[in-house]
C-alpha cells in the first residue's frame, strides 16, 4: 500500500498540483450549496454554486448562480428570482447543453398558503448567460397540447383534481418531455386511486402533432394489470420491461418499440429468476437512498438488483440487455455460498457479526459487463443505541457475474454519521473506476481530529489503494468531492469565519 501525505492550512503538502477558489468571495449572497455538473455522457462539465439574498417581497426571493469550469475558474454568473417555496437548487446539464437548476429544498410551511404555486426549475443558457423559468408541457385528455409557464397553486390543483375525480371517477394524469431527436414524448394514464389503467406512450413532432401511440394496460384493475419500466431510449428504439400481473401470477418481457413508428420490434419473455427479483432489479435501493443501478454502453444496458430466492436467502442479480439482438442475460450470485466463502460469518440474508448486515453503498459497471459492488457493515439503531457502521466490503465480479475478488477494508466504528463512503468516478472512458472513502479517528493523546482519505482504483481489473492522512485545524471541516479525472476536490469550510474554499488536488495513481 503506497502512502501519500496531505496536510491542510499552511502545513506541508506533497500533491504535485493545487488550485483553489473561495466560494464566499464569488458573490455577495450567502452560499447555500454547490454541486458538480455532468453532461449526458457522465463527463464532468464543471460546477454550479448557489447564493441566497433573501426575500424581495412575500412572493419573491432572490438567488444567484456562479458557474465554474472543471479547473474552478468562474465562467458565468447571474442573479434570478424565484417563488417563496424553494430554498435551494440542484444543477444538471440536459441534452441541449443547457444547465437546469432543479428545486431541491423547500420551505414546506409555505405550501399551505392558498396562493403558493409549485416551484419550477430554472434554465441557464451557457452561451448567452441568460436564465429563465423552465417551460413545461401539458397534454390533456381532450387532445390539446399546451405550454405552461406558471403552474397552478396547490389549492387550485387540489380543487380541480377533486372535481374531476367526482365527475369521472378517476384523474387523468400525463407527463410530457422534449426528446433529443426532436419533438416530444408523453406518458398518460387514468388514476382511480387504488389502480390505474389506459396507459399510453405518445410521440409528437416539433409542431406537437401526434405521430404514434403505444397503448397497454387498457382495462387494468386491482388484480389484473400491466406496467412498463423504461430502461433505455435512443433515437431508434425504446427498451423497457413490461410486467403483466394476474393476481399472484406475474410475467415479464423485454419490450422494444421503434421510435419512428411506435411498432413493437420485440416482446421477448424474461425468465430465469424469481418474479420479485425481476421486478425489483430496476428499482434497487440500498436502504440509505437510491443508487444508480444501471449504465448504458453503445451496445448494451447493464442493471443490478437484489436476488430474492426466499425471505432468508438473498443476494444480487445482474440483467444485461444486448441492444442489437434484444437478448436478455440474467445472472445471480447469493450471499451464501457465493460470498460467504470470502466474507467471514456472512449469512444467507446478508447478516454479518454482532447484528450488523451488509448495506450496499454503490455499484460500478465496466464496459465488459463486469460489476463492482461496494457494501458497508451497518447496524440499525436500537431502543437505546445509535446506528453504527464499520468495515467496507468490495465485491468484484467478472463478465459472467461470478465473484472474482472480495476486498474487506477495516475501519473504525462510526456512530450516527453514515458518511464514511464518499463518491466514485469512472476512468479511461468508463473502463475503470476510482472510489473514495474516509476513516475518521481521534488521536488518543492529543484528542485532535484526524482522518484518512482512502483512494481505491480498479484499472484493467487490478485493485490499488492509496492513503492520504488529512489534518483539520480548529473548527475547519474538510469535505472531499468529485473532480475531473485524476483529481479530487477538497472543500474547506468554517461558517463562523465565513471561510468556504474549494481546492483542486492532483491524485498520484
Amino acid at each position: 500500500m503506497k502512502k501519500i501525505t496531505l496536510i491542510i492550512f499552511g502545513l506541508i503538502q506533497t500533491f504535485s498540483y493545487s488550485q483553489t477558489q473561495d466560494l464566499a468571495s464569488l458573490a455577495s449572497g450567502k452560499n447555500i450549496g454547490m454541486n458538480a455538473l455532468f453532461d449526458t455522457k457522465d463527463n464532468l462539465y464543471g460546477y454550479v454554486s448557489l447564493y441566497y439574498y433573501g426575500n424581495i417581497d412575500k412572493k419573491t426571493q432572490k438567488f444567484e448562480y456562479v458557474i465554474l469550469d472543471k479547473n474552478l475558474n468562474p465562467v458565468a454568473n447571474k442573479e434570478f428570482e424565484a417563488g417563496p417555496l424553494v430554498s435551494n437548487y440542484f444543477g444538471y446539464v440536459d441534452f441541449k447543453g443547457q444547465i437546469i437548476l432543479r428545486p431541491s429544498d423547500f420551505h414546506y410551511l409555505q405550501a399551505f398558503a392558498k396562493d403558493v404555486t409549485a416551484p419550477v426549475s430554472m434554465v441557464i443558457d451557457p452561451k448567452t448567460n441568460t436564465v429563465k423559468p423552465k417551460v413545461y408541457y401539458d397534454y390533456q385528455e381532450n387532445g390539446t397540447f399546451k405550454e405552461i409557464t406558471q403552474p397552478k397553486s396547490f389549492k387550485e390543483e387540489r380543487k380541480e383534481n377533486k372535481a374531476e375525480k367526482k365527475e369521472k371517477g378517476y384523474n387523468y394524469i400525463s407527463a410530457v418531455g422534449e426528446i433529443k431527436e426532436g419533438g416530444y414524448l408523453a406518458a398518460e394514464y387514468n388514476d382511480y386511486g387504488k389502480y390505474i389503467n389506459k396507459n399510453s406512450l405518445i410521440k409528437f413532432d416539433e409542431n406537437k402533432k401526434e405521430i404514434w401511440r403505444y397503448s397497454y394496460n387498457t382495462n387494468g384493475d386491482k388484480k389484473v394489470f400491466s406496467d412498463l419500466t423504461v430502461l433505455e431510449r435512443d433515437e431508434s428504439r425504446l427498451y423497457g420491461i413490461l410486467r403483466k400481473v394476474n393476481d399472484d401470477d406475474k410475467t415479464f418481457s423485454l419490450l422494444v418499440i421503434d421510435m419512428k413508428t411506435g411498432k413493437e420490434l420485440s416482446n421477448k419473455p424474461i425468465t430465469g429468476l424469481s418474479p420479485e427479483t425481476i421486478y425489483n432489479i430496476d428499482v434497487f435501493n440500498s436502504g440509505n437512498g437510491s443508487i444508480d443501478n444501471d449504465k448504458t454502453f453503445d451496445d448494451k444496458v447493464v442493471l443490478l438488483g437484489r436476488n430474492y430466492v426466499s425471505k432468508d436467502n438473498r443476494g444480487f442479480a445482474r440483467l444485461m440487455l444486448d441492444k442489437n439482438n434484444y437478448n436478455v442475460d440474467l445472472k445471480a450470485l447469493n450471499y451464501k455460498p457465493d460470498l460467504s466463502n470470502h466474507i467471514p460469518k456472512l449469512s444467507a440474508d446478508g447478516g454479518v457479526e454482532n447484528g450488523y448486515y451488509l448495506q450496499t453503498k454503490d455499484v460500478y459497471f465496466m464496459s465488459d459487463g463486469s460489476v463492482g459492488i461496494l457494501s458497508e457493515k451497518f447496524k440499525p439503531a436500537g431502543q437505546y443505541n445509535a446506528p453504527k457502521t464499520t468495515d467496507l466490503v468490495y465485491v468484484n465480479t467478472d463478465k459472467d457475474f461470478k465473484v472474482k475478488e472480495v476486498q474487506v477494508f477495516e475501519k473504525e466504528k462510526s456512530k450516527w454519521v453514515n458518511s464514511d463512503y464518499l463518491f466514485s468516478q469512472y476512468l479511461n472512458g468508463g473502463k475503470d473506476v476510482v472510489f473514495f472513502y474516509r476513516d475518521y479517528q481521534k488521536d488518543e493523546e492529543t484528542k485532535q481530529k484526524k482522518w484518512n482519505l482512502f483512494i481505491n482504483t480498479i484499472i484493467d481489473g487490478k485493485f490499488k489503494q492509496e492513503v492520504v492522512p488529512i489534518s483539520e485545524k480548529d473548527n475547519y471541516s474538510i469535505t472531499p468531492y468529485v473532480a475531473k479525472e485524476g483529481y479530487i476536490l477538497l472543500r474547506e469550510y468554517n461558517e463562523k469565519e465565513k471561510f468556504n474554499k474549494i481546492r483542486l488536488e492532483r491524485l498520484n495513481y
